[in-house]
């Protein structure tokens, strides 16, 4: 036995004997605890609410932390951590700290964050309980014209920012109070911006809400569906009320400003061009369809979302086309969008393809799902990394044109995790792709893809997402499509796609390609080495060859001179 150890024996055994005489208890070791206490008073709000707490951290106070949150995405985030709250009382203090329950980003846990002075802010995600018609009983939050985004959604409530020192080392409870409640977001001005906001109607942009019964009645309570719609110069003239005019549907995000930027002071080239000569005369729609888990619905029936797709085509298409002097008939109607309007474009025309007479897609979200950008849900056993035999590699979700990665699979999936649990992050684009595109889960939520912490994939959740597998749904369907859609598509995307949707673009020609009785003939574009939002037309060249192409399928006799003048 070596001096060492004998010397650690003696030690041990002479503290237990003064311990046990002296009826000594050495304390156990404790580690710090740093937590908020989070209230509202009742003056504040009167009842109590169900939904997401978030706890938000930054180094500067240029602007509230909720709103440097809402800038930063997945990347640039200040830091923010959540849990979920039930009946959460007026003046009764919740804890948001190191517990289970709660999850942030870019630090998991509040142990993580690092010592320093904070600006402090909290924010309570109000959630709405749902009795949906298909017996589900969820609980999402409800957006008020805002596109789903929780950071300044009407009826969110938050704190008064303060500035606090905060060590995990040492630990600490702080109260923090949510003492105002969100207003409703201030009217987008006549001119015409991005900001979001209720809609104000000018001479040639309108506003169109209806309530629609088909989601009224799956979601168990009052819902709308609404549109912007652009006139073309002229409509409001007198000698012009004969006139009608053939539409073209932009599929996009939550159009919080005009259709294509358009501003009646002509303060920019668009709007120059859109009211001269040079211009065809044609009707621009966008479609306002926000809903429970997203910014927009992606313009299809879904499980989880509801008839987003007939209320679409068969509520408000109907009433836009009866508000306005619109030719409702399929060769003047014709559908254009990018990114998930890209998706919602090809959606559209394959679904509903009696309706629409041609269809412009620009780097559209995935087409086939062996690319769900780089994951192919129906063999790889993980989103989050690629498995070699003695490594395993993480997967990038977002690249610049260079090659270098902006952000990994599994930093955006917990984002959205720290967002909102059960695929209710309502920003997060992984989170609206399980609710579109695959079942409801037994909990009444969408079905989980893969496990959000861990990225290992369900495979029998993916063989469910098949309908919504545009590669598949054409080949297994083509005898009964082919001679409405043959010809009828065109898609354009960059070969440098941020989010990789090039690749589902390029199998999915391959795929389709094969196809005959008749042939497909769509065509393809690759802009070479070009990013996500990469288009070979400016908006007026692309307006313009969709107004050339409609007066192509009129019938034969039909005045397209009226509308398309100097612009064949």
């Amino acid at each position: 036995m070596t001096r060492r150890l004998s010397f650690a024996i003696a030690v041990t055994l002479a503290f237990a004997l003064f311990a046990g005489l002296a009826g000594f208890k050495a304390p156990p070791a404790q580690a710090a605890t740093l937590q908020f206490n989070v209230s509202f008073a009742s003056s504040v709000r009167s009842t109590p609410v169900t939904g997401r707490l978030l706890v938000i951290v930054s180094k500067t106070n240029a602007t509230e932390p909720r709103l440097q949150a809402d800038d930063g995405g997945v990347t640039d985030t200040v830091p923010f951590w959540g849990m979920d709250v039930t009946d959460m009382q007026p003046g009764t203090p919740l804890v948001l700290g190191m517990g289970a329950d709660v999850y942030g980003y870019p630090f998991a846990s509040l142990a993580d964050l690092p010592a320093g002075d904070y600006y402090v802010q909290a924010l309570l995600n109000v959630y709405t309980t749902f009795h949906r018609s298909d017996g589900s009983v969820v609980s999402l939050h409800l957006p008020a014209g805002d596109g789903n985004d929780l950071f300044v959604s009407p009826g969110n409530l938050v704190s008064t920012p303060v500035l606090l020192h905060l060590d995990p080392a040492v630990g600490g409870s702080f109260n923090l109070a949510l003492d105002k409640v969100l207003p409703p977001l201030e009217p987008v001005p006549a001119g015409g911006t991005t900001q979001q906001g209720n809609p104000v109607d000018t001479a040639h942009v309108k506003h169109l809400k209806i309530q629609s019964t088909l989601l009224t009645k799956f979601w168990g309570q009052p819902m709308d569906i609404g549109a912007n719609i652009l006139l073309p110069r002229g409509y409001n003239l007198a000698a012009n009320k004969h006139v009608r005019y053939p539409v073209i549907w932009h599929q996009t995000h939550f159009p919080s400003g005009n259709p294509f930027g358009f501003q009646e002071n002509l303060s920019n080239a668009f709007s120059k061009w859109w009211m001269s000569k040079a211009a065809p005369r044609v009707i621009v729609v966008e479609i306002r369809h926000e809903n429970p888990y997203f910014d927009d619905s992606y313009a299809v029936n879904s499980a989880n979302l509801g008839p987003y797709g007939d209320a679409i085509t068969k509520e408000l298409m109907p009433k836009v086309d009866k508000t306005f002097r619109i030719i409702s008939k399929r060769w003047a109607r014709t559908v254009t969008g990018g990114s998930t309007g890209g998706w919602e474009t090809a959606a559209q025309q394959i679904f509903y393809p009696d309706l629409y007479a041609g269809a412009w897609v620009f780097y559209p979200d995935p087409l086939d799902f062996h690319f769900v950008q780089l994951v192919d849900i129906y063999k790889d056993p993980n989103a989050y990394f690629i498995q070699h035999e003695f490594l395993q590699v993480p997967r990038p979700s977002a690249r610049e044109v260079s090659g270098d990665t902006m952000w990994d699979m599994a930093e955006e999936n917990h984002w959205e995790l720290a967002l909102g649990d059960l695929g209710r992050s309502g920003l997060g684009q992984w989170d609206i792709w399980q609710a579109v595109y695959g079942p409801e889960g037994a909990n009444g939520y969408s079905a989980p893809i893969w496990n959000k912490l861990s990225g290992d994939i369900d495979h029998a959740v993916a063989q469910k997402w098949l309908p919504m597998d545009f590669d598949n749904y054409l080949t297994t369907n083509w005898s009964k499509l082919g001679s409405k859609l043959s010809g009828r598509m065109h898609f354009f995307v960059g070969t440098a796609d941020t989010f990789f949707l090039n690749d589902a673009v390029q199998l999915f020609q391959h795929n389709t390609a094969k196809l005959t009785n008749p042939r497909t003939r769509f065509t393809f574009r690759y802009g070479i080495n070009k990013p996500h939002g990469w288009s070979p037309y400016t908006p007026q060249q692309l307006i313009t060859i969709m107004a050339r192409y409609m007066a192509q399928q009129a019938p034969p006799g039909t005045n397209t001179e009226v509308w398309l003048g100097s612009a064949r």
